[in-house]
């Protein structure tokens, strides 16, 4: 600024700052901000794409993923079984052709029903529809979802930082009370009215007022306007006086019983004004002169109706609540106190931050309200949060919070905020109620404790064909499956029940290691399903029973304990899941006696000795399960 007389500057869309900020001369404006006081005179000193608001668009138009344990982790493990596949086939070929002497066209099928089982082929198809499910859910409840892991990542958020402003709060200020102090009351509330529409551009506390109060018709012979400098302005009206209103601090002297009030109403964070009358009109140089305070007007920004509730459930949740705005310290750690947020009696004043990454870090670990937060630090703070290793999600409304909604694990933006904060979220909330919150966090720990349950049965099923097929390769027999056998087992066992469990409810709290965990489950079920099919075959075959017969106790055993798997993944039981498993029993029965479909499967099971093998190696197999299930279950809970 090279000169200025008055200029007052609304940076809200950059700052946050609800009010019109002073500029004098040599002090910075930035593209975005707009005039509404005064005039003046600036030199631009950098446009274009130097320009804060060309920055700031550059930076929101970079792409990146969101952070999903889920896609991370199933990645992972189509990754590990791309790279086994091709060798563990070639072996599994060459052993059957070279070393078994199996006809070409016998090892062929055999090869491709072990190499298609080894991969988890509806794992990813599973998890999309429970996220797809999930997003029509909450579209129910006025929530967009804009990226599917979304869904999972809230449930995950161990830090929830919200914005005071339109989160927190309703829009807009709200005339808490009228404190008459001896004057005519009446007389104040239509005074409040005619000096309230005096006002072209009312900065959001004098539209409150505008809004309480109905303009009476007076007529205003002589007015002074608003200024954020001078903090009061004044009317005179034909038949009514002079009336001022302002801040008590700048009107009224110090000791003044009215101004002692004004000060105690002021400490939970309210606005607070005085309206009076004066003697002789005021003029913008000279001052107001003798004011006799008439009554107090108390505004304040209304505390959302769910707000406090919400911010509850999170704390029970264990997600620690950090309110961040660039209001006014004091105003904000008022609302916050509201909401219930522990350490709202300490604000800090983002201004005394460290830059620091590690310092702030620390600041941000023991205190949970910030004010007068410009852009760059709301983005400070979750970079320095993640540098704790926490999962933070980002509330936001105003062009301000972009750059923080961008590098959050999730965005969650207000459907009335701007277009630039909709586009950068994940979440949009369209009828910014934050009382919905919890119901995302609820479909989120559904699609995550139920698509790790459908991993650990679709990962058994991977390990269980690796094993098998090196098995196979090492002992040189043919395997012992056709591609019809594991894709009955597959389908009664972890396709069919697997699309049902993806869907269910789900309350259980999120733990970090989804990798570790479903590695555990599913490497020594895999593993002792493997072993007792394979155990199961060989033992029919060494009684003399031919292939079919010795692939049909393999298929039966598999059976069995890979039926006691999805019994142990879908923990904790309940009538509907027992429900699913007792008809998955039934139908493969089916297919046992039913003599069109037992010879569309080639498969028996009658009275024959492999029949009792089958049978008691598959139970055998079904207790180890539990045994081993037991055993891991005290490291996948660590």
């Amino acid at each position: 600024m090279l000169a200025s007389e008055g200029l007052e500057i609304d940076e809200s869309l950059l700052t946050g700052e609800a009010d019109p900020v002073d500029k004098t001369p040599g002090d910075p404006g930035m593209s975005g901000s707009f005039v509404v006081a005064g005039s003046g005179l600036y030199q631009a000193t950098r446009i274009g794409r130097d320009s804060f608001a060309a920055g700031l668009t550059e930076q929101a138009k970079k792409f990146h993923l969101t952070n999903s344990e889920l896609r991370d982790s199933i990645s992972k493990f189509i990754k590990a079984i791309s790279f086994i596949l091709l060798p563990v086939g070639a072996l599994l070929l060459y052993s059957q052709v070279v070393r078994a002497g199996l006809p070409l066209d016998e090892a062929i099928r055999g090869t491709i029903a072990g190499m298609v089982t080894m991969v988890p082929e509806g794992l990813v198809l599973l998890t999309s529809i429970a996220m797809a499910v999930a997003v029509l859910r909450l579209a129910q409840k006025k929530v967009l979802v804009q990226d599917l892991p979304a869904v999972e990542v809230l449930a995950r958020v161990d830090t929830i930082c919200v914005d005071k402003t339109g989160t927190l709060t309703e829009p807009g200020m709200h005339v808490r009370e009228l404190v008459p102090l001896g004057g005519d009351g009446p007389d104040a509330a239509a005074a409040l009215g005619a000096l309230a529409v005096m006002e072209s551009s009312p900065n959001p506390t004098l539209q409150a007022v505008a809004d309480e109060y109905a303009d009476p018709g007076w007529k205003a012979i002589a007015a002074v306007p608003f200024s954020s400098a001078r903090k009061w302005s004044s009317a005179t009206f034909e038949g009514h006086g002079t009336w001022v209103i302002g801040a008590p601090e700048m009107l009224l002297p110090d000791g003044a019983p009215a101004r002692a009030q004004a000060d105690e109403r002021a400490a939970d964070g309210a606005r607070v004004l005085v309206v009076g009358t004066c003697a002789e009109p005021p003029s913008a140089d000279a001052g107001v002169g003798v004011l006799t305070p008439v009554a107090l007007v108390v505004i304040d920004q209304r505390l959302r109706a769910d707000a406090a509730e919400t911010v509850r459930y999170f704390l029970e949740q264990g997600v620690s609540v950090k309110v961040i705005s660039g209001d006014n310290a004091t105003t904000v750690g008022a609302i916050a106190s509201q909401a219930g947020v522990p350490g709202a009696d300490k604000p800090i004043d983002a201004r005394t931050l460290p830059t620091d990454p590690v310092a702030l870090g620390e600041i941000l670990a023991t205190s949970s309200v910030f004010g007068r937060v410009t852009p760059a630090q709301k983005q400070a703070m979750v970079d320095a949060l993640h540098l704790r290793d926490s999962t933070v999600a980002m509330t936001g409304d105003g062009v301000n919070d972009v750059l923080a909604l961008k590098n959050a694990d999730l965005g969650i933006a207000m459907g009335s905020g701007s277009g630039a904060t909709r586009a950068v979220a994940q979440l949009v909330l369209l009828d910014d109620r934050w009382s919905v919150m919890p119901s995302v966090v609820a479909e989120g720990r559904r699609v995550l404790g139920n698509i790790e349950r459908v991993s650990d049965v679709f990962l058994t099923k991977s390990f269980y064909a690796i094993i098998t097929s090196v098995a196979t390769g090492v002992f040189a027999v043919a395997f012992p499956f056709l591609p019809r056998h594991l894709s009955l087992i597959g389908a009664l066992t972890i396709g069919i029940p697997g699309f049902f469990l993806a869907l269910m409810p789900n309350t259980e709290r999120f733990r970090p290691g989804f990798f570790r965990r479903v590695l555990l489950f599913s490497a020594p079920a895999g593993a002792i399903a493997a072993a007792s099919a394979f155990t199961s075959y060989g033992i029919a075959l060494r009684i003399g029973e031919p292939v079919p017969s010795a692939m049909s106790a393999a298929t039966v055993t598999l059976f069995i304990v890979t039926t006691a798997v999805l019994l142990q993944s879908a923990r904790p039981l309940n009538a509907i899941r027992l429900g699913i498993v007792a008809l998955m029993i039934a139908i493969f029965l089916s297919v046992l006696y039913i003599p069109y479909l037992s010879n569309f499967f080639a498969l028996s099971l009658g009275a024959e000795r492999y029949s009792a093998v089958a049978v008691g190696v598959g139970l055998i197999g079904a207790l180890l399960v539990w045994v081993a299930v037991i055993v891991t279950d005290r490291w996948r809970r660590a």
